[in-house]
């Protein structure tokens, strides 16, 4: 048994998606596509008397966390550091999950496959309705299709074979389960539109622009993300809105070339990694 161990998890931002529930939190979550960012959540796992989960220096409570070590069998002190906001669709809570479900499985030796470890952690953030397919996405890389819900036994993910600079811009956070809580027949309809557009044609500006859509046909472009996203267009980039939360995603020097303070990174091509 080490007495330590850790991983690195990329952060996703969704462009669009669909709810898809079912009893069972490993089948259910969502089809839909993302980017994943090079801005990710690098998480250390030790032993520990006592659970206790630390994110930036801060001890926090994270469901999905908890519920990954409780399906190990393990107390754990969990230590996370990532420059992401949290809450602002950038996927931590996924990250978070997965990070854990690697570091941990290493750190203890729990004998697991990567794949057991992505279904374990894609289950707690089910549960835990912090998202419906971020870790199926950060297990993936790079600007991953999810062609079917649940976790990597059943979900077939493909991608847009592409690569990018990618700048975002937070202006604030939205609730996940207040928006896949309600009725989200229409969101689906959008995101299954969406989907199937980018599958016809897999390149990053079709992905943008099915993303723009997507926000619009599922009644989740804020005025203030439409404004950043608007000037961006206008600017000669293209952006779109970062599901779910009031975020701005760019791709090249969108943001910057609108007069924003973006932060930049990547695509990054490879999915969560374990550090040996």
């Amino acid at each position: 048994m080490s007495d330590d161990a850790r991983a690195f998890v990329p952060g996703h931002v969704t462009g669009f998606f669909t709810v898809d529930r079912v009893d069972d939190p490993t089948k259910a979550g969502s089809r839909g596509g993302g980017i994943a960012l090079s801005d990710g959540v690098a998480v250390t796992v030790e032993p520990a008397a006592e659970t206790a989960v630390w994110l930036n220096g801060e001890r926090i409570r994270m469901d999905a966390v908890e519920r990954v070590l409780s399906a190990l069998r393990a107390d754990a002190r969990v230590t996370a550091e990532t420059p992401l906001p949290l809450g602002a669709g950038f996927g931590v809570s996924g990250a978070m999950a997965l990070g854990t479900a690697l570091a941990a499985n290493a750190a203890l030796d729990r004998g697991l496959s990567y794949n057991e470890l992505v279904t374990i952690a894609h289950g707690a953030e089910v549960q835990a309705g912090t998202g419906l397919g971020d870790v199926v996405a950060q297990a993936r890389g790079g600007v991953p299709l999810r062609l079917e819900p649940g976790g990597p036994q059943y979900n077939y993910v493909d991608a847009v074979p592409g690569h990018a600079r990618v700048e975002y811009h937070a202006l604030g956070a939205l609730s996940t389960p207040d928006v896949v809580g309600g009725d989200t027949e229409a969101l689906t309809t959008a995101g299954e539109r969406a989907l199937s557009t980018v599958v016809k044609e897999p390149t990053l500006a079709t992905f943008m622009q099915a993303s723009r859509q997507f926000s619009r046909e599922a009644s989740l472009l804020t005025d203030e993300v439409h404004e950043v996203v608007s000037a961006v267009i206008e600017a000669g980039g293209d952006a779109a809105m970062a599901m779910l939360g009031e975020t701005v995603f760019a791709l090249g020097t969108g943001l910057t070339d609108a007069g924003y303070d973006a932060r930049s990174c990547a695509v990054y091509p490879a999915g969560a990694t374990l550090d040996e």
